[in-house]
C-alpha cells in the first residue's frame, strides 16, 4: 500500500482475510478491514471503502478495541464522510479521533486536527479556525501544518484568490502532499475562483476576456477555460466569442408561470376527454 501498489495489496489482503476468519481473530480482522477500507478509498471506490469500514465497526463492537484502534476507525469514518461532502459529520469523527490520539501522544493527532480545520473551512466557518488553533488542545500542536491551514482559512475568509495561491505555494508540502487535504483544497480553490469570476462579470453585458484576466490576476487561458466550464454548468447565462476574445453575458430569462399552468390545464382536459370517450363507448355497447 505504501508503494501505491493497490491492486497487489488487495490480492494479498483477500487471502489474508480468509485465513484470519478461520482463526477467528477479531482484533486482527478489524485491522485488516480498516486497511481494506483505506485501499478502496485510494482506488476511489467509495462504496467498497464504506462497506469495509462497516465490517471493521461490526467486528470492533464484538470485542474490546484499544483506544488507538478506535481512533483510527473514527479517522477513517471522518475521511469517508468528508469525501461525501458531509463535513459536519466528518468534523465530529475527526474530533473524536483527535481527542484519542492527543491523549495517547500519537503523531496522528496532528492529521486529525488538520482535517478538523479543513472541515471548518469547507463549511464556510473559516473564522472558527483561529479559535481552534489557539485553544488549549490546539496550542500543543502549533507548527507549520497548522500555519498552512490558518493561511487557507484567512484567504477563504477574505475571498482572496491571490492569498489562496500564495498559501498554496508557501505551504506546498503541507497542502499538496497530503492527498485528502489536497483533494478538498482543490475543490475549494475552484469554488473561490467561480465566486470571484461571478463577482467580476456581474456589472458587464459584454467584456473582453483579457480584461477579466487582468482583474483577477490569472492567465487568460485559465480564465477562458473556467468561464466555458461555468457556462456549460449553467452557473450563468452567456457565451464566449472567441473570435473577438469577448464574453457575452445574457440577462436572466424570467420563467413565465402561465406556461406551467397551461400545461396542467391541457393535461386535465386530456383526462376529461379520455373519461368521456370511455363513457360513450360503454353507452354505445
Amino acid at each position: 500500500m505504501e508503494n501505491k501498489e493497490y491492486a497487489e495489496a488487495l490480492t494479498l489482503l483477500t487471502d489474508l482475510v480468509r485465513e484470519v476468519r478461520r482463526l477467528d481473530d477479531k482484533l486482527l480482522l478489524v485491522d485488516i478491514d480498516l486497511l481494506e477500507s483505506k485501499l478502496h478509498f485510494s482506488l476511489r471506490n467509495l462504496p467498497k471503502a464504506k462497506a469495509a469500514l462497516t465490517a471493521a465497526r461490526t467486528a470492533a463492537n464484538a470485542i474490546y478495541v484499544p483506544p488507538a484502534q478506535q481512533a483510527t476507525i473514527d479517522l477513517q469514518s471522518g475521511i469517508l464522510h468528508a469525501e461525501e461532502k458531509d463535513y459536519k459529520t466528518a468534523f465530529s469523527y475527526f474530533f473524536e479521533a483527535f481527542e484519542a490520539f492527543s491523549a495517547l501522544d500519537d503523531p496522528r493527532a496532528i492529521y486529525s486536527l488538520k482535517y478538523m480545520l479543513l472541515c471548518k473551512v469547507m463549511t464556510s466557518q473559516a473564522d472558527d479556525v483561529a479559535g481552534l488553533i489557539s485553544s488549549k488542545a490546539g496550542l500543543k500542536f502549533t507548527g507549520v501544518d497548522l500555519d498552512a491551514m490558518k493561511a487557507v482559512a484567512e484567504a477563504y475568509s477574505k475571498r482572496s484568490l491571490k492569498d489562496f495561491e500564495t498559501a498554496l505555494s508557501m505551504y506546498k508540502d503541507q497542502l499538496g502532499e497530503d492527498p485528502i487535504v489536497h483533494r478538498h483544497i482543490s475543490s475549494l480553490y475552484d469554488t473561490l475562483l467561480e465566486q470571484n469570476l461571478c463577482r467580476l462579470i456581474e456589472p458587464f453585458s459584454k467584456v473582453e476576456i483579457s480584461h477579466i484576466s487582468e482583474l483577477i490576476g490569472l492567465p487568460m487561458d485559465t480564465v477562458e477555460s473556467k468561464l466555458s466550464q461555468m457556462i456549460l454548468d449553467k452557473k450563468f447565462a452567456g457565451t464566449l466569442d472567441q473570435g473577438a476574445g469577448c464574453l457575452i453575458i445574457f440577462d436572466d430569462s424570467m420563467t413565465d408561470g402561465i406556461f406551467a399552468t397551461t400545461l396542467d390545464t391541457i393535461s386535465n382536459i386530456s383526462k376529461v376527454v379520455d373519461s368521456l370517450y370511455l363513457r360513450s363507448a360503454k353507452i354505445m355497447a
